[in-house]
């Protein structure tokens, strides 16, 4: 890539369901996904392919459900119906504003999105097409997050970012300690050695085995995801060392 533009080539961004919700206390706030698509045109429109994986926290959590007597395959299914929902509404807003993107998920809905295969997924991107990925993996026992990591390694992308509520990785909780310190930069295994609360054991575990870059920032932050793929802003970035 040109000096002056994009670090990265292809990025896979992960976005909690979560962050859909805006101010609302549960569901999906439509000027929020408006303004996350915003973003994701703004990356796109610097040469970067790219891909997006969403949880579906905003609808329904598997362990939430499992935690309450469900039976957790059950839930967990349940939770990955819940981020088909915010795929679809992402794809929504994506196009709203003119980017072509394709929903795919892990699980066949062949009425409502595409299947989940690799080389189509690839060929999208290629294209300039915004690929979503829905469903999580498809399998029970595995979050978003899990999934993030295993599309960013079979897409081979550059990095994953992940779009969070603070603009990195803290030594505590910013919105209850106010003294707390961004930390710039982080090892993997500092990340799985302190039980640091980014992004869960797996995902963390393969991004390390396929060498990619983790970059964690605020999704609320104005042009934030343009400024990190730019190598600008605030965010936190976990490497090998």
């Amino acid at each position: 890539m040109p000096a002056d533009g994009p670090l990265y080539k292809r990025v896979l961004l992960k976005l909690s369901g979560e962050a859909l919700m805006g101010g609302q206390a549960y569901g999906i706030d439509p000027d929020m996904a408006n303004k996350v698509a915003q973003q994701i045109a703004s990356v796109a429109s610097l040469g970067c392919q790219v891909c997006v994986v969403v949880g579906g926290g905003n609808i329904f959590r598997g362990l939430s459900g499992a935690a309450t007597g469900m039976e957790r395959s059950t839930a967990d299914y349940m939770g990955m119906l819940a981020t088909v929902i915010n795929a679809l509404a992402m794809q929504s807003a994506c196009e709203r504003i003119g980017l072509q993107t394709r929903v795919l998920s892990a699980i066949p809905m062949a009425s409502v999105c595409e299947p989940y295969i690799r080389r189509r997924a690839v060929r999208h991107m290629e294209k300039g097409r915004v690929v979503i990925f829905a469903a999580g993996t498809g399998n029970p026992f595995f979050t978003t997050d899990t999934a993030a990591a295993l599309r960013a390694s079979e897409m081979d992308c550059d990095a994953l970012l992940k779009g969070t509520q603070v603009d990195g990785v803290y030594d505590a909780d910013p919105r209850e300690v106010p003294t707390a310190k961004r930390l710039g930069r982080l090892s993997y295994m500092q990340v799985l050695a302190n039980d640091l609360r980014v992004m869960d054991h797996s995902a963390i575990s393969l991004a390390r085995e396929n060498h990619i870059p983790i970059l964690v920032f605020s999704i609320h932050n104005e042009g934030a995801f343009a400024d990190v793929v730019s190598g600008r802003g605030s965010y936190t970035i976990i490497t090998e060392a």
